[in-house]
Formats: structure tokens, sequence, C-alpha cells
């Protein structure tokens, strides 16, 4: 399970001063709050990828955010998933502000794989504005898939 979590309402990551859960809603992804606990800073760019944990999750993501959405579909049993695994972070760390990075675990949620098309793992979709722009399937290193996600957004 990833550190980040993308639940019906928004994304939940931990304070970094106190450790505590705080929920960052969709519309608000990349600004800036205040923990609820202790009123550190919390929110701005996410830099990592966040766990999808249900169907209303993805779609209430797509909906709502403000920044473009690179979806992983995987699998845990899944070879090629994993090996993208790592690859993926980095893709998150350095387009953090500009793309969410998010992972979509088809094993746990296969009525949501299957309802997007989804035929083979690992595959990667490009959300803006509520609808896919790109999708490619198959493992890639950080490099190609941060050209994918560039030139996708750009056409």
């Amino acid at each position: 399970m990833a550190e980040l979590q993308i639940d019906d309402k928004g994304i939940r990551q931990r304070c970094a001063v106190c450790g505590k859960t705080n929920r960052v809603p969709f519309a608000k992804l990349g600004a800036v709050g205040k923990c609820g606990h202790c009123g550190a800073e919390i929110g701005g760019p996410i830099t990592g990828p966040a766990d999808v944990l249900s169907e209303n999750a993805f779609h209430g993501l797509v909906a709502a955010s403000p920044i473009p959405i690179l979806v992983d579909f995987w699998a845990p049993w899944c070879g090629p998933c994993r090996m993208v695994a790592p690859e993926l972070v980095k893709v998150a760390a350095r387009l953090a502000g500009r793309v969410l990075v998010a992972k979509l675990d088809t094993q746990a949620l296969p009525q949501l794989g299957a309802q997007l098309g989804v035929r083979s793992i690992p595959t990667m979709a490009v959300f803006r504005d509520r609808r896919e722009i790109g999708r490619f399937a198959g493992a890639r290193p950080a490099a190609a898939i941060e050209s994918f996600v560039e030139e996708t957004l750009r056409a």
C-alpha cells in the first residue's frame, strides 16, 4: 500500500510533523493547507504515486482533479507491473505539481478495469478534463513514460 491513498473525497496523506492522516480534496490538489491536528503545512505538489481505493474514488478524482492524472493499471501478481513501480516513483517526483500519478489495482477493482477497457497490464492512461486522452500498454522506463505524458498533454 502506498503512502498516499485516494478515497472517495480526496487524497489521504500523512502530516510530516505529527504523522496524522489528512485528506486533500480533489479540487484542491496542489494547494497548500494545514494539518487538522497540529496546524503544520500539508499538501502542495503530490510527489509520489497514490493508490486508488475504490471505483468511486477513481471517478471522483477524474471528475474533480485540476491537474492531469497518469493512471497505472496494474496487479500485484504481474512481474512487469512490479518492474515499472519504481519508475513511476521517479515519474511522480519529476512531474509533481503538473501531473498526479495514480495506481489502480485491477485485481482489487476488476470491474473498473473492464469498464475502462484495460485488456493487459501494465497499462498507463492519461486523464484530463474528465476524459482519457492517451494510453499505452507495457512496461517502460521513467523517461519513456514521461515522454508519453508530455506528448499526450501537448496534443
